[in-house]
């Protein structure tokens, strides 16, 4: 169940009852998947510089992104998406160390029009493989998780393991899979390439669309 208030911000979802217990559901199945091929939680801060983005994802997410000043005078934002974060922390901490294996869940924050399965507050499973030592290998099984994830709620998808990928970062065409019969969100993982690795997310509350 969705619940709305007087005064709720636009885009944004207050969820309980049947539908928060599938949400719930879900996310635990979709954890032990990652886990069971050795990915580890990782948490990442909501409040973030705004430099990380427009740095790493490039300047046409600052039109999406909730931007604000702190009392510092510092140049902040809600985080738009995950990836840009985890890269700069594989550039501090894990230089030298391969085969680093992340799965993360997390609140994000877009400035779009909101419609059914998109939202100014969403939710992303995201999934990275940092200085993998075989790309390929990765790859591969990241799709192979990827689709599994999907076939939680479907067997009835498309995928395209070459496509050019929105956010400057991307080094390569990347994949996308997508489930027709949600129409203008249709579009449910998106992933590929970059510098310290390659990695998916998981739109969840697209893919939810598909569990009710």
């Amino acid at each position: 169940m969705e619940l709305e208030i007087e005064k709720q911000s636009k885009g944004v979802r207050i969820i309980t009852g049947d539908e928060a217990k599938l949400r719930r559901e879900l996310l635990n199945k979709m954890i032990v998947l990652a886990e069971e091929k050795q990915y580890k939680e990782i948490i990442l801060p909501s409040v973030e510089p705004q430099a990380i983005y427009t740095e790493k994802a490039g300047n046409e997410i600052l039109g999406q992104m909730y931007t604000f000043k702190d009392k510092g005078d510092r140049d902040l934002c809600l985080r738009p998406e995950g990836t840009a974060t985890v890269q700069l922390i594989a550039n501090k901490y894990w230089k030298s160390q391969k085969d680093v294996k992340l799965w993360y869940f997390e609140r994000c924050w877009r400035y779009e029009r909101p419609q059914m399965g998109r939202y100014r507050e969403f939710f992303q499973f995201g999934v990275e493989w940092i200085n993998p030592r075989d790309i390929q290998i990765a790859k591969s099984e990241l799709i192979e998780l990827a689709k599994t994830m999907v076939e939680l709620v479907t067997k009835e998808y498309e995928i395209n393991d070459s496509v050019k990928r929105g956010l400057s970062y991307y080094t390569t065409e990347g994949f996308e899979i997508s489930i027709p019969t949600l129409g203008a969100q249709k579009q449910v993982v998106g992933g590929g390439e970059y510098k310290e690795g390659i990695g998916f997310a998981v739109g969840f509350d697209r893919i939810m669309l598909k569990n009710k």
